[in-house]
Formats: structure tokens, C-alpha cells, sequence
């Protein structure tokens, strides 16, 4: 509510009559308004099986792949039998991104201001990193697909509830079908997908819930959906999965997979406090490393709809 002349001079800046005319009481709230948080899924889809093989940047995991064995009939008397010859193939997942922030504190604004700075900056730093991370390994993911497709960016599937348009459920039931075909365990499988999915999914014309999903209890920050699994997937949240190049803004992808197709492995490296030989600050600094490899394409599949 602004100050108007005649109702609310007694607090206003150089008020003519007024004693101490120039003295102006502040208050300034010791919380701080804190950006709005987009939630991480990557943590949760992918295998941290090699997390304890790397350290810093560069460094380099080798995953030895298993033999495929060639299974031959058999005729009696045979006294040539073939063998295979077992191969060395292997997976390199290589620690080869890396993101950093960097910010600086006053000595006036640590000793002086009614909020800790450092503290606030620090945690807003964290997010940034995590946020960045859950973007590449979903890229990474969705580049990695193999040929478990359902719907083209030249033909996404329409979904929906109306005449002609696929609905949702029956999005979920293809890629579950996609993953049956391909030999992936049901178990620990996943799916995620932007918030425009999951309002077509909740709509009463799909008769499929007639609750909240989350029920007040579902763990935002990690995006997951519901306690529940839909279709053998367990549901996740995210506005950081990519739109299909080349597509226009209602095209979607729906990522769903197993916990063994994506393996990931971080390492947040370094987090310093210097001092800055140039002015009266403080320099706090940090770098995450990490890598990410597809290990089973197979267990991976992909949807493209359009929502409109």
C-alpha cells in the first residue's frame, strides 16, 4: 500500500514541519524469497554401479560386456563342433562432463547484512549444478535409444481423449510393450514425462484415478509421480526432458526404461573459499565432473505424441 499525502506523512522522506524529518524506519526480513525449484529425475532413472571407479575429470571406466554365446544343433556322431570365440567387447563410460560456479561475498555485506549471503548463494549454486546434470543425462538418454520408438517427429502420436486421439494409458501400454519385446525386466522400470502428459493422463475421462496422484505425500523435488506404478512404470515428473527438434510446442517425448540402460557417475570434485587479492571479498567456487553412458539401448524406449 503506497503513502499518500495527508494520510501517511509521518513515515514519508523529508516531510516539511517534522522533526527528524530525514529518519525513515526500515525493516528487512531475514528470509529470503527462494526461487522456485524444478524438480531432478536423473538421480532416480539411472545406475550408480561404477560411482566408487572415478575421481576427477578424465578419468575413464571400461565395462566389460558379456559374451554371446552361439547355441548350435546338435546331431548325433558329430565330431566337429563349432565353438564361439569369446570377445573382449567393452563399454566406456568416461567422466567427460563438467560444470562450475563461482561467486564472490563483500567482508561489508558478511559483516553488515541481515541475511548470510554465502549460505544462500551456496545452496542456489547446488541446485544449478543438479539442475544442469538432470538436463545432459536426459539428453543423453534420449540420443541413445535404439529402435524402441513409438511415433515419429513427422507423425507424433495425438494424444488425448477425444475422437481419434490415443489415450494416454494406452501410450504407457506401448512402451511397456516396446520393453516386453526387447526381453527387459519388469522390474525397476520407469517412465518420465512433462507436466502436460501426466494433466491428459489425470483427466476423469481416462477413469483413471480418482485421487490426487501424490495424495499430499509425493516427493517433489525427485519428481516422482505417485508411490504407485502405472503400467509396471514407476512415474516421473520433469520440465527438463527435451522437446523434439524441429517440432513445434505441443510435441512431447515420453521417456520410459529400466534402471540398468543408463549408468551414471559424478563426482563433485572441488568446493572452495579463497581470498580474492583484489578487493574485500570472499571467493567461493565449486566443480562437478561427472559421466554418462547408455549401457543397454535395448532398455530404453522413447514415445512422441502431440498434446493439443
Amino acid at each position: 500500500m503506497g503513502l499518500e499525502a495527508g494520510t501517511g506523512n509521518n513515515f514519508l522522506v523529508g516531510t516539511s514541519g517534522q522533526t527528524n524529518s530525514f529518519w525513515l524506519p526500515e525493516v528487512f526480513s531475514k528470509k529470503v524469497q527462494v526461487a522456485f525449484r524444478k524438480s531432478a529425475v536423473a538421480e532416480a532413472i539411472c545406475n550408480t554401479d561404477y560411482m566408487g571407479e572415478i575421481s576427477q575429470y578424465g578419468d575413464t571406466v571400461n565395462i566389460i560386456k558379456e559374451p554371446t554365446i552361439t547355441v548350435t544343433d546338435y546331431t548325433r556322431a558329430t565330431t566337429s563342433l563349432a565353438s564361439t570365440v569369446l570377445t573382449d567387447a567393452e563399454l566406456v563410460l568416461q567422466v567427460d562432463q563438467a560444470k562450475y560456479f563461482q561467486f564472490k561475498v563483500d567482508d561489508l555485506e558478511k559483516r553488515f547484512s541481515h541475511v548470510n549471503w554465502q549460505t544462500v548463494a551456496s545452496d542456489n549454486a547446488a541446485y544449478q549444478l543438479k539442475d544442469a546434470f538432470d538436463v545432459n543425462v536426459l539428453a543423453a538418454a534420449i540420443a541413445g535409444i535404439g529402435s524402441n520408438a513409438y511415433g515419429t517427429v513427422a507423425a507424433p502420436i495425438d494424444t488425448g481423449h477425444a475422437s481419434g486421439e490415443i489415450d494416454p494409458l494406452d501410450v504407457l501400454a506401448r512402451l511397456a510393450r516396446l520393453l516386453d519385446e526387447a526381453n527387459v525386466p519388469e522390474e525397476n522400470r520407469w517412465v518420465v514425462a512433462k507436466p502436460a502428459f501426466y494433466e491428459e493422463l489425470a483427466k476423469t475421462s481416462s477413469k483413471l484415478l480418482s485421487v490426487d496422484y501424490n495424495q499430499g505425500n509425493g516427493g517433489l523435488r525427485n519428481g516422482l509421480v505417485a508411490s504407485g506404478e502405472l503400467r509396471g512404470f514407476k512415474m516421473y515428473k520433469s520440465n527438463n526432458i527435451s522437446t523434439p527438434s524441429g517440432s513445434g510446442s505441443p510435441t512431447h517425448h515420453i521417456l520410459a526404461g529400466h534402471m540398468s540402460a543408463i549408468s551414471c557417475a559424478q563426482s563433485l570434485s572441488t568446493v572452495e573459499s579463497i581470498r580474492d587479492n583484489a578487493s574485500f571479498k570472499d571467493i567461493v567456487r565449486g566443480l562437478l565432473v561427472w559421466g554418462r553412458k547408455v549401457l543397454r539401448p535395448e532398455a530404453l524406449a522413447l514415445a512422441i505424441i502431440k498434446i493439443d
